[in-house]
């Protein structure tokens, strides 16, 4: 069949001949155009595609279900999104996922440093759920680069960040590369100083994703709203495998060397990173929805009221901390909490060392405490052995040298063995 660009033979000049072919075309198309100007403008209608209020959906969501929130993330992003799974009581987002009928990916950081129980844990969440989890593990050459230069426990010396950004911070931002989305098990309670305005669905402020650039990722947190009670009412309820270090006293779980169980009445985050300051206790994977400075942080409402209020307690001055330093043999012995109202840990142990004072009242020691916060922090760190709060220390009668409580136990049984110990 003869084409309808074909040109007759004609006596028009050798090299007028291409000009006339594209006059010829050009009419052609000019008149499809004309006649068809939906099919012309296709290509830009597909081209505008809507762009998500993610800020207006986190408000319509604030009130719905973990369970509703979970299936629109898988609803809107498919493949595209994975579900971040620490080994801990994370567990619940998978059988959130699982109880959508959707089907959904989990990935989780391998660190080379996590608990026998968690790789354990691992593997009995696989078997459960009929799933494999998409391991990523840090670079070999950076793991053999840091541990070469600055030893197995560096983080003890000069701080956890540098070992989280090596081993989880970077291996995580390669996971993310390969997702438009992802889910995470934050909640606003884990660490109230940080993470208390964390939404249920946001433009990740840190991260990039498959796309790239700013923007290119969202970040789910369909339980931000939920206790951590009701996290675990919810696992017991589903009969789902949990991690055998929670019933050891471990609440949050992190890499063996820098995680430990903590008492009842300690915070959670206690137990992670303990020898560094409370506001210190993130590794960088949700830098983006920390606070810029925790101390301004209200938590539980205390923020602008006092902690460690009794009539057997003494609130010493700087002055009266220096007073007590120089004092070679004191007419009695004193225990003093070095502390921040802002310090949730602090709060943690208000009643039982407002207790302790009651016990310690007409016994010969004094009980006292001092706010080592904002101005005071430097002279606290210099002179008073602060490392992180609360910092509780005894001076002894007949000695200028304080002794520093070591435990992180601070009920009242072993405060007051502590001082029975000393006095």
């Amino acid at each position: 069949m003869e084409s309808f660009l074909s040109l007759p033979p004609s006596p028009l000049p050798v090299g007028i001949r291409p000009f006339f072919a594209f006059v010829l075309i050009s009419s052609f198309v000019l008149n499809f155009v004309i006649a068809e100007p939906s099919l012309y403008l296709i290509t830009e209608v597909a081209e505008k595609v809507e762009v998500e209020d993610y800020e207006q959906l986190a408000k319509q969501l604030e009130n719905a279900s973990p369970l509703q929130i979970m299936d629109k993330a898988l609803e809107k992003f498919g493949n595209d999104i994975a579900i971040a799974f620490s080994g801990a009581e994370d567990v619940a987002l998978i059988e959130y996922a699982k109880l959508t009928g959707r089907p959904f990916r989990v990935f989780s950081l391998d660190t080379g440093r996590l608990n026998p129980e968690t790789y354990q844990f691992f593997d009995a969440v696989e078997k459960h759920y009929g799933i494999r989890i998409e391991y990523m593990f840090p670079d070999a050459v950076e793991v053999q680069a840091l541990v070469r230069s600055k030893g197995l426990f560096s983080f003890y010396e000069d701080g956890h960040q540098e070992c989280c950004r090596v081993r989880k911070v970077r291996p995580l931002r390669r996971a993310l590369k390969g997702l438009r989305a992802w889910i995470t098990g934050q909640r606003k309670d884990q660490s109230p100083g940080t993470r208390s305005e964390v939404p249920v669905v946001q433009v990740d402020p840190v991260f990039e994703g498959l796309e790239g650039g700013a923007g290119s990722l969202i970040k789910w947190n369909p339980v931000a709203n939920v206790d951590g009670g009701d996290i675990w009412k919810f696992l017991r309820a589903m009969e789902v495998p949990v991690n055998s270090l929670h019933s050891q006293g471990y609440v949050s779980i992190g890499c063996e060397p820098c995680t430990r169980a903590v008492l009842p009445g300690q915070h959670e985050r206690e137990g992670r990173w303990w020898w560094e300051d409370a506001k210190a206790k993130e590794c960088g994977l949700h830098k983006g929805n920390l606070k810029q400075d925790a101390q301004e942080v209200p938590v539980n409402g205390t923020a602008n009221r006092d902690l460690f209020e009794g009539k057997n307690l003494v609130a010493l001055s700087r002055n009266g901390m220096e007073n007590l330093l120089k004092l070679e043999k004191r007419e009695e012995p004193w225990i003093v909490v070095l502390y921040a109202p802002w310090c949730q840990f602090c709060q943690g142990m208000e009643s039982s060392y407002v207790e302790l004072a009651e016990k310690l009242a007409g016994s010969g020691v004094k009980v006292g405490k001092f706010q080592a916060d904002g101005e005071q922090k430097e002279f606290a760190k210099q002179e008073l052995q602060l490392g992180s709060f609360p910092t509780i220390l005894f001076f002894p009668k007949h000695s200028s040298r304080p002794i520093k409580y070591p435990s992180e136990q601070r009920d009242v049984d072993s405060l007051m063995a502590f001082v029975n110990a000393l006095r």
